[in-house]
């Protein structure tokens, strides 16, 4: 990409990814020389109410906690059409990548779990819950020190109902804590404490604790706390592990009970932070008149009051972590999920499915009143393709349906996929959004989702394609 300067202080270079809402191009401090991450979102995403309230809960978040465990925005600025998020670059990529590649040395896995709770920790006692925490949210900087990422489904105090406890159902299916799926209403700091544990046992097997094919049966082995224990693993290791996922939330260990724990302290530095909460109401003023006003009177610009007192919170704007070069990943990549999102009702889309699986002699068989499993014809390659399809209501008029390769020849199913699913299926299609999964091992059971988004996840977002400008420079 040709380089650009941007409000005559960033010099723009490579774009380093691109979601659905965004993109995220690596860029130079002209006055500094030091390498940032700029976000780039079209302002007609935040023209409805509901969105601009999102970003304000983020930013929120961002003027709360600094932290050397969690990622700095640097600053927010705006021309007439379009929003720029200034990030620190991460340039060590996602901790993901390490885990794909296999498990770690209980001493490496220790010292990313100590970061992960000094962070969280941290959050915790600004009154911030993550409530999405997973290895791809977290990134590492060129030293090898974790970064969390990524709070777009953060949850605030004020977000608190009369009872002290969270409804909003949200978090990716292997990491979540079965409080969430009972929505009963739950404590966020419970949740992410959940979600580390999780974390942990990746970090030390290379495997998710809590696995199915089935989101039903998933949701059944995370209630009941059903997993098992690698022979490698110690007997420290273990012990916190279960003390961690334990199904109910009062009996779970807590973080300063994590942080006594032998195994945990081991070697353990405690990072200080620094929360802030000055100047909030300013900077949402600002964002509430995106190119008028305040357009005119900063510049072309908002910056942030207290920068660099932030950290990025914008995984709903775009699935994309900031300041991360993923294009060395895209090559081990898998396609073996994809999500479309319809306004159709669940009976005529499995209606649908069903009429298209008997015009291709797959046998249908229907798990629930949601699920459907179908299974390649008698011969020939699509034999043994096993495809799992999920329907799920997650607003009166938008439906997410997620079809999952079981088991099967990866090629049969791409084929199976892009020359019979999709064309018979476009007249319900609203909206396609392609899942991936990276895997260093080839065992089904050892395959560790990657951005894996949850119903849950999406509902929270805009169910529709916004083309963001490849040109930075465009409107400025």
């Amino acid at each position: 990409m040709e380089k650009k300067i941007l409000f005559g202080k960033y010099e723009t270079g490579k774009q380093l990814g691109k979601g659905t809402f965004a993109k995220v191009f690596h860029a130079t401090n002209l006055a500094t020389g030091k390498n940032v991450a700029i976000k780039v979102i079209k302002k007609e995403i935040v023209k409805s109410q509901e969105m601009m309230e999102q970003i304000k809960r983020e930013i929120s978040v961002m003027r709360l906690v600094h932290h050397p465990n969690i990622v700095e925005l640097k600053e927010v600025m705006a021309t007439k059409t379009k929003i720029f998020i200034v990030m620190e670059y991460v340039k060590g990529g996602e901790l993901f990548a390490k885990v794909a590649k296999g498990r770690l040395i209980e001493d490496v896995a220790r010292k990313y779990f100590q970061q992960l709770i000094s962070a969280v920790e941290f959050c915790h006692s600004c009154g911030v819950s993550h409530r999405d925490l997973k290895p791809e949210n977290l990134l590492l900087d060129e030293n090898e020190n974790l970064k969390v990422t990524d709070f777009g489904l953060s949850a605030l105090p004020e977000q608190l109902l009369n009872d002290g406890l969270l409804y909003t159902q949200c978090g990716t299916p292997a990491y979540i804590a079965p409080e969430i799926i009972r929505n009963k209403g739950y404590n966020g700091g419970k949740v992410d404490i959940w979600s580390c544990g999780v974390i942990l046992y990746v970090l030390l097997t290379g495997c998710l604790p809590f696995q199915d094919a089935n989101l039903v049966n998933l949701y059944r082995k995370i209630f009941k706390a059903e997993y098992r224990f690698p022979p490698w693993l110690s007997t420290e290791a273990k012990r916190l592990i279960s003390r961690i996922l334990v199904p109910n939330p009062q009996k779970r260990i807590s973080i300063t009970g994590i942080m006594k724990d032998p195994w945990f302290r081991k070697g353990f530095k405690m990072s200080n932070g620094i929360s802030s909460i000055d100047h909030e109401h300013d900077t949402f003023s600002m964002l509430d008149k995106f190119g008028r006003d305040e357009y005119l009177k900063h510049g072309g610009m908002i910056k942030s009051p207290s920068s660099p007192a932030l950290l990025n919170a914008f995984e709903l704007i775009s699935s994309m972590s900031a300041g991360a070069n993923l294009s060395s990943l895209f090559e081990n990549k898998k396609k073996t999920e994809s999500i479309f999102t319809s306004r159709c009702s669940a009976t005529i889309i499995m209606a649908k499915i069903q009429l298209l699986a008997n015009k291709l002699n797959f046998k249908v068989v229907r798990v629930n009143g949601s699920t459907l499993r179908l299974q390649g014809p008698s011969n020939g390659r699509k034999a043994r393709l096993l495809v799992t399809i999920e329907v799920f209501k997650v607003a009166p008029e938008v439906a997410v349906v997620k079809f999952s390769k079981i088991s099967g020849d990866s090629q049969e199913y791409t084929k199976f996929f892009e020359e019979e699913v999709r064309p018979n299926l476009k007249d319900i299609v609203l909206t396609w959004h392609v899942e991936e999964v990276l895997s260093g091992c080839d065992k089904e059971e050892c395959k560790i989702p990657m951005k894996c988004a949850s119903s849950k996840d999406l509902s929270q977002s805009k169910l529709e394609e916004i083309d963001i400008t490849a040109n930075l420079s465009s409107s400025v």
